[in-house]
């Protein structure tokens, strides 16, 4: 019966509906244990007797695993189609929701990250390969109204992960928060199984012989890409001139890994392709840098509203949950929107305004001040993510959109990590009202960069043309 329903095909002239519930699971799985666990760093180091510089790891993990991850499965979901790598994904996500239920130590811990870092890879890769292989099937130039859903879909979990996770903790103490894994886990494997088409090509005369064999997956390559992204992770966590090498050598290493992808045929990630796309790499630099504010607004922000401001897990989620919902707003009103460039000016604007604002916060900030702060991060949280995404999608090869997707995942899960080791640098032992205005110092920096480098971007203007020409066909 489930492969009957997923050998159906969907409406030959409009995107298949039945893929949305699967697609938006998937896709969800990763936002939300990136935020969820905001709320509970806190009371796993009481818990678990852990300092702030472990406790940090428990976010650093699930990234690194992400970004190597998300490129990598983007490629095998171009190889072989989105059903098997979302199925795999949803028994890893369930396998480390279980670890973290039992987990007895801070080691641990870090080893169910890794894995649901791993386990939530497929569902965003898997969700634009859909889209797009739907575009082809269904000829619809630019799927503006499903990019809109994938993203609002995105963002609202990434915001409403802390008040979730504020809830959980409330009653189920901070193992909630990995035991949550389980049945949404159950739910995507369902889905999967029952919706998810068995083969899909983005090239209608490309037929499964066609696709590139399981001995040609670039080994060495994904090895290098990963060793990088390790030397490159252990020297933010730890930024010291002792630690030097570890740059060195991510460089090193980095060199090695684009050298042996131009002599690829088939390589891990095309190299050449991004060589001749300067437009797509801003757009990974654009990525790299709003992530980088975000999450340290997100993770920041948080814990100061937990030990700086001395609010429960469960109130400071409750102070962000305004940007949850303005960030919907803005996305539902506008996503439909064909034109870009302003939507990154926007928002890279909100972010300026926001690093300001949390200059002027302290020790005894007013409540309403705080919501303020939510309120205003709602705008680029709405905006940034979803002009990204859609930027993206007119940039990329269509013949490698898993791969391309995964890989601006990459690129934002580097800013991730980036907030991460600032966060840790910035608030040392305890998240006080200074660690936070050096915190918004950096924020600060990184969302004028971001604003500049997306006012010259003149490539913006061309893939306004190419949106706006698509709504209007």
């Amino acid at each position: 019966m489930i492969d009957l329903i997923a050998a159906k095909p969907g409406p030959a002239d409009r995107f298949d509906r039945r893929l949305l519930a699967p697609m938006m699971i998937g896709a969800v799985l990763n936002p939300v244990n990136s935020s969820i666990i905001a709320v509970a760093l806190v009371p796993i180091a009481t818990a678990l007797g852990a300092p702030a510089s472990q406790t940090a790891w428990l976010v650093s993990s699930l990234y690194l695993a992400t970004s190597i991850g998300q490129p990598l499965v983007g490629r095998l979901v171009d190889m072989f189609g989105p059903r098997r790598l979302s199925i795999a994904g949803a028994i890893l996500t369930g396998l480390a929701g279980v670890i973290g239920v039992f987990a007895p130590n801070i080691a641990i811990l870090v080893v169910a990250r890794v894995i649901l870092g791993f386990g939530t890879c497929a569902g965003y890769p898997a969700a634009m390969y859909l889209i797009r292989s739907e575009a082809t099937r269904t000829g619809m130039r630019s799927p503006a109204g499903v990019l809109t859903a994938l993203s609002v879909t995105t963002q609202t979990i990434a915001v409403i992960g802390p008040t979730l996770g504020g809830l959980l903790i409330q009653v189920g103490g901070w193992r909630a928060t990995f035991a949550v894994n389980i049945p949404l886990a159950l739910a995507s494997l369902v889905l999967s199984l029952l919706f998810l088409p068995r083969t899909t090509a983005l090239d209608p005369s490309r037929t499964d012989a066609d696709r590139p064999a399981r001995s040609r997956l670039d080994y060495l390559g994904i090895a290098l890409f990963a060793g990088t992204l390790v030397s490159l992770l252990l020297f933010l966590m730890d930024i010291r001139l002792a630690q030097l090498w570890l740059l060195a050598l991510a460089a090193v290493l980095g060199a090695a890994f684009a050298l042996w992808e131009l002599r690829r045929p088939d390589p891990f990630i095309d190299v050449r392709v991004f060589a001749g796309n300067v437009p797509l790499l801003i757009t990974y630099a654009r990525g790299v840098l709003a992530a980088t504010v975000s999450y340290c607004y997100l993770y920041g922000f948080t814990q100061w509203l937990e030990g700086g401001r001395g609010l429960s897990p469960a109130a400071a989620g409750l102070i962000l949950l305004p940007t949850f919902g303005i960030g919907i707003l803005v996305a539902s009103v506008f996503g439909r929107r064909p034109e870009i460039r302003w939507k990154l000016l926007v928002g890279a604007a909100g972010q300026v305004v926001m690093a300001v604002l949390l200059l002027l916060v302290g020790p005894e900030a007013a409540l309403w001040f705080l919501v303020l702060i939510a309120v205003v991060v709602g705008v680029p949280q709405g905006l940034v993510n979803l002009a990204i995404q859609n930027t993206l999608y007119h940039q990329a090869d269509p013949a490698r959109m898993g791969a391309t997707s995964g890989l601006l995942r990459t690129f934002m899960y580097v800013g991730a990590m980036l907030a991460s080791a600032a966060t840790g640098a910035f608030f040392h032992t305890t998240a006080d009202t200074a660690g936070l205005h050096d915190l918004a110092w950096f924020m600060l920096g990184a969302s004028a960069l971001f604003l500049v480098i997306t006012l010259v971007d003149r490539s913006l203007r061309r893939v306004d043309r190419l949106a706006t020409g698509a709504a209007e066909a």
